[in-house]
């Protein structure tokens, strides 16, 4: 069973558009899960141009299935991170300037910097995952910093998929049974859509958690949330 859990990152977005508390990201974080989401997923960025970290605390309350926390550990984030303890913090190599996450951990290169940061999440007990590329010696790499799972990154997935090419899933495929091999969770995320979801679902073996920020919102400008909650629970499902 694939966990779907909704980034609000957007309903943040539209909120400092104009100021004020309109749309209130507090009440999304609390609908999403009302309308049967598995979790809720934030990313805070240095400049919260969007989630800010004052709302990563505010949201922690009112979590009644799994909170997910995504970003570049740096120093802020980290502390906040651990200040808050949500269930699962999932490591980005963003840069500061990224307007959204283009890229994947070297987690062979980053090997002492990761473990260093997983030993430490583990230390209070929050689950951990890294953003990775559709690599097999990524998934090797991150296998040996610790974490207890990999986010495969899906962009180049979305992308080809549009195209219709659907042998752009081969490397996703290969890399969860590598994964699954190596006793890491799996995790996706980025572009994932109503359109493509199911198939992504159906060619990963034992995928645990895919999330989805951007599409989802989208698509419920037209559809209503409820329903498009409702609707990636069938297609997961």
């Amino acid at each position: 069973m694939t966990k779907l859990s909704v980034n609000i990152n957007k309903i943040a977005t539209l909120r400092n558009a104009r100021g004020g508390n309109t749309p209130n990201v507090l009440q999304a974080a609390i609908d999403v899960q009302k309308f049967g989401a598995e979790g809720v997923t934030i990313h805070p960025r240095p400049d919260e141009r969007h989630i800010r970290y004052q709302d990563a605390y505010d949201i922690k309350p009112i979590i009644s299935t799994e909170f997910n926390i995504e970003g570049n550990p740096i120093e802020s984030f980290l502390k906040m991170v651990f200040e808050i303890k949500p269930t699962q913090v999932t490591l980005v190599p963003d840069s500061v300037d990224a307007i959204t996450s283009n890229a994947g951990w070297d987690t062979i290169k980053n090997k002492s910097f990761l473990s260093e940061i997983i030993s430490e999440c583990k230390r209070n007990d929050i689950r951990t995952s890294i953003f990775v590329d559709p690599t097999i010696a990524m998934i090797e790499g991150a296998a040996e910093t610790g974490t207890d799972r990999i986010e495969l990154y899906t962009e180049e997935f979305a992308a080809q998929y549009v195209l219709g090419n659907k042998k752009a899933i081969e490397p996703y495929t290969n890399c969860a049974i590598r994964a699954n091999d190596l006793g890491l969770g799996i995790n996706a995320g980025h572009d994932l859509s109503l359109d493509n979801i199911e198939f992504f679902n159906q060619n990963i073996p034992n995928l645990l958690e895919v999330s989805i920020g951007h599409a989802l919102i989208c698509e419920s400008l037209y559809l209503g949330m409820e329903h498009v909650i409702g609707q990636y629970l069938k297609k997961l499902k």
